[in-house]
Formats: structure tokens, sequence, C-alpha cells
């Protein structure tokens, strides 16, 4: 019998099915159908404890095809009911079991419907979970240790690489980019589209960037609060208006604050396949993956910087561009993994530009 603590003192009992410990972290939901084994090793995650709002979880086991890293980032998973018995050509191990053998703590039997009406209303919040049925004492401890807990403000560091690689070397379109925790879909999406790709860590600094002649600039994903990244913004603020830059979700937020804007934090946070967006220039809507917990103030932005896409669960904003700089980023992920495809036609649009500067500054080079 298992234990998950909250921060607000509620403490809820399940049936261990992962591996044998106990974690803090800062527990979230996610109301994707499908997609565990992607949100597992989807680095945002990072030092979360995730609750998945679909019932059933399992059915297909994992295979070794859908994974958006190595191994997963965050420390806990919540379900209502695990399945024991997968069914899939492609599975190759139970999540029980792959959870086990990367040291994750997950329980089942949990009424996930009251828990997460209880996160939408007191908002995210610490949490502890634990494979133990822990006593009163222990309960009590913990619910102090959890009112001051905080995912610590380099957390992107942890989830970055170590060093640079070449991902997709075949590539003609030569892109920078700078992993702060990225999705594999993100990087499979820009080699899909003949793009070769040069992966930095978040400690990398402009002028490494610069002096190499790449095409454009990607920023990826990642965890924690963007505002504590004052070495990457001050980073990109160096490099904005000499390559083209393009975001999603931490880099969005990143690129908002080095153009002047501000970020706050989400009650809950977006975190699912079934977030609805709109195109501010043709009202076009599509359906997209989201998993983040703070949002860039759309009553905070600079006059340079136009609204391209918004929310339409909350009005939040999701996207915005400076053309006369060349940013152009979005909260949302256009590869999905899992989710909806209706917005990977972004990747396109974005590749597009970039090949149409290389066209420029080719045609730069001819005349001299």
């Amino acid at each position: 019998m298992g234990t998950l603590i909250l921060q607000d003192s509620t403490v809820l009992k399940g049936s261990s099915f992962g591996a044998i410990g106990g974690f803090e972290g800062e527990i979230v939901f996610n109301t994707s159908m499908t997609g565990y084994q992607e949100i597992l090793t989807d680095p945002s995650y990072a030092k979360q404890i995730v609750v998945m709002t679909y019932p059933e979880i399992g059915n297909y086991g994992i295979n070794d095809f859908d994974f958006e890293s190595d191994d997963p980032s965050l420390v806990g998973f919540v379900v209502k009911n695990a399945c024991k018995t997968y069914s899939h050509y492609k599975a190759r191990e139970s999540l029980g079991d792959y959870l086990k053998s990367k040291n994750i703590i997950a329980l089942e039997g949990v009424d996930t419907r009251s828990l997460v009406k209880k996160i939408r209303e007191f908002g995210t919040m610490s949490a502890f979970i634990t494979s133990n049925d822990v006593d009163n004492e222990f309960i009590k401890n913990k619910i102090e240790e959890l009112q001051t807990f905080k995912i610590k403000s380099d957390i992107v560091l942890d989830v970055s690489p170590k060093s640079r690689y070449i991902f997709n070397p075949q590539g003609q379109i030569n892109l920078a980019f700078i992993d702060y925790g990225a999705k594999r879909g993100i990087l499979q999406s820009l080699a899909k589209r003949d793009c070769r790709i040069t992966v930095y860590p978040a400690t990398v600094e402009a002028k490494e960037i610069l002096e190499n002649d790449y095409d454009a600039l990607f920023l990826s994903n990642g965890p924690g609060d963007p505002a504590d990244c004052t070495f990457q913004i001050m980073q990109i603020k160096q490099m904005m208006g000499k390559i083209p830059i393009f975001g999603i979700c931490l880099g969005y937020q990143l690129l908002a604050l080095a153009s002047g804007a501000t970020t706050y934090k989400l009650k809950y946070g977006h975190r699912g396949a079934n977030h609805p967006v709109i195109n501010l220039e043709n009202n076009k809507v599509m359906m997209t993956s989201q998993n983040h917990g703070y949002a860039v103030d759309v009553n905070n932005i600079t006059k340079f910087m136009r609204p391209t896409y918004k929310n339409l669960n909350d009005d939040t904003l999701e996207g915005f561009e400076i053309s006369s700089l060349g940013v152009y980023a979005v909260q949302f992920h256009p590869e999905a993994n899992p989710g909806p495809e209706d917005a990977s036609i972004i990747f396109d649009e974005w590749v597009n530009i970039a090949k149409k500067d290389i066209d420029r500054i080719n045609e730069v080079k001819n005349e001299r």
C-alpha cells in the first residue's frame, strides 16, 4: 500500500506498481487519453508527479519507439487503474516493469477524479509519493516539509545534454538547437524537413552559436520557471536580430522574456493533447498538445511582439512573432507526441523562413 501526501494535508492511499521508495515533487495532471510513454519521458516533467485523468493506463505496454528521452525525469506517476496485461504488437514490457527499472514511484487505485478536482481548486502544489504505508507522525512531518518545497532554479541543467552533438548530419538546412530538455519528437520533426541540427547544452554562450554561421536557431521546451533562466535569457538577447530564432514552450517563454515581456505561473497549467488554440491571423482553430505551467502575460508584452495564437480555453497567449528580428515562437508543441498533428504545419512555415534567409544570404554573396 503506497501513500500520496499533498501540501494541503490531503493524504491518499493506493497500490504501488512502480519502484520502491519515495520522492517529493510538484503534482500536476495530464488529460491525454493515450501517450503515457511519451509523457513519462518528456523532460519538461522534471521533478514532477504526474496524475493521469484517463482512468485506464498501460493497455499497450512499453515499446522501443515512442520514447521522448532516454530516461524519465518525473519522480512519480498516479493512475486510477494500471493495466497488468498489455496488448500491442510493438510492446516489449509492461508499464509497471518499466517504471520499476527506471526507479519511478507509481500508485494505482487512487481516486484520480477527486484528486484532479482538488488540484484545480487549490492549484499546483508540492507533494510526496511513496510506495510505503506511512504512519501519522511521518505524514505530519512530511506536510511541514512540503510547505517549503520548491523545484530548484537550475532544473534545466539536469535535463540538458552535457556536450554538443549532431542530429541528422545529412540534412541541408544548418540549424543550431539549444536543448533545455527537448523532446526527441522535435528533433525528428526538423530532421524530416531536411535539417542538420547541431544540438547545444543550455550552458552554451551566444558567441559560440553566432560564430558558426547557422541558418537559424531553435530553442526547445524544458522544465521549471522561465524567469529563473537568467543566463539563458541574456544569451538569447545577444542573438536576437542576428539569426532567425524559433522557440517552443520554454523556448517561447525565454524569447518573450528576452523581448521585454513577463511570465507568470498558471494555477494548474496546461498539460494534455486536447487544447484548442486559434490562429489570430486567419481565425483557424487547431487542437494542440501542451505541457507547461507558466504563461506569457498578454497584458505586458512589448509593442514589437505581434500575438499569433491564443488559447480558447482561457485566452492565454500561445504564440508571438517579431518579424523584424526574425523571432517566431509558440507555447504549444507542433510535434505533438502524443496528440493531434494539426500544428505540424508550423514546422513547415519555420523551415521555409530559414530557407528564405539562406536564399537572401546567397543573393548578398553573389552580389559581392
